[in-house]
């Protein structure tokens, strides 16, 4: 049964994302949001850091601007030698969620320097640009190549992911594999959105039970980011509609209160199809990226799971 401050969460979180607000206005919303990333872009799309305390003591932040901004953030050294960078074996390659529309959120940083601290990893965060004014055409190669030159490296790469960010990151590694590219170490997906097709007839049901995402705002956002409708369906879009074999081992964490769980349960059975090794775990009656959610104990569990699994990767 899930925790009452996940039960709060739940209940709070439609007022302030303003599910509950009534018909959901396309042409309005993208108003919105091209005046959102208009000034996101006149601030020079700075690493959202107010939810990590001490940032500036602890990290340091290099940021690469072709062909869009790739932050890399780095664990300053805490033996007593200075505030030189901290050599780290491990690179977090992190993809945000935010439905292909919203920026790297605070919480997306806090998690990745959680996992930084805890595997000794330097974390790269792509700040990838954002439907409706693009589409996944004007990013997916430059972060396929992006990531290829990571993975030939030396340093284990691990890729994570959640949400929308969930989806890029599994599009990715399967565009890397088509290329023969060295792949990643492992993969973590947080409630991944891989079937903007919304092909599951189950999509459609949750809609009145979810308290985070709304089917018909997610159906608009899936075509801006497609692009051509024509393009919903390609695997750089839709991952779980693609070719599964010869991937990662892979964890994939998702609630059933949740309107993406249908396409996690589509992407599980047809992995299982071709023994791709992911191990899926599906939480009765929990929201949308509740791994991601603070001071909730679920998340905790969830937090464990991912590091015993990531820890268990090769070196």
């Amino acid at each position: 049964m899930p925790s009452l401050r996940h039960q709060l969460l739940a209940a709070v979180v439609p007022r302030l994302r303003g599910a509950d607000a009534g018909p959901f206005d396309a042409d309005a919303e993208r108003a919105r949001l091209e005046r959102e990333h208009a000034e996101l872009e006149a601030a020079g799309r700075p690493l959202p850091t107010s939810w990590v305390p001490g940032f500036e003591r602890r990290y340091e932040v290099t940021t690469t601007e072709q062909p869009f901004p790739i932050h890399t953030i780095r664990r300053r050294r805490t033996d007593g030698a200075g505030t030189g960078r901290h050599a780290a074996r491990t690179t977090i390659y992190y993809l945000h969620g935010g439905s292909y529309v919203a920026g790297i959120d605070p919480a997306h940083v806090r998690y990745a320097t959680r996992l930084a601290d805890r595997l000794d990893a330097d974390v790269v965060m792509p700040d990838y640009p954002l439907a409706p004014e693009h589409t996944w055409r004007d990013s997916h190669r430059a972060l396929v190549d992006d990531l290829a030159r990571r993975t030939a490296g030396r340093d284990r790469v691990v890729v994570v992911g959640d949400s929308a960010g969930g989806g890029l990151a599994l599009a990715v590694t399967m565009s890397l594999r088509d290329l023969r590219g060295h792949l990643p170490a492992r993969l973590v997906l947080h409630a991944p959105w891989v079937d903007l097709t919304a092909s599951t007839p189950e999509t459609y049901e949750l809609d009145a039970i979810d308290p985070w995402l709304r089917i018909d705002r997610l159906d608009v956002l899936a075509r801006w980011w497609a692009g051509d409708p024509d393009d919903l369906a390609r695997p750089e879009v839709s991952p779980a509609l693609g070719d599964l074999s010869g991937l990662p081992p892979t964890l994939m964490l998702c609630g059933t209160r949740d309107l993406l769980m249908p396409g996690c349960r589509l992407l599980a059975d047809r992995g299982a199809a071709v023994d791709w090794p992911l191990t899926y775990l599906e939480a009765p009656g929990l929201v949308h990226v509740f791994g991601l959610l603070p001071g909730i104990p679920e998340a905790a569990r969830a937090w464990r799971h991912t590091i015993d699994f990531l820890e268990a990767a090769p070196r």
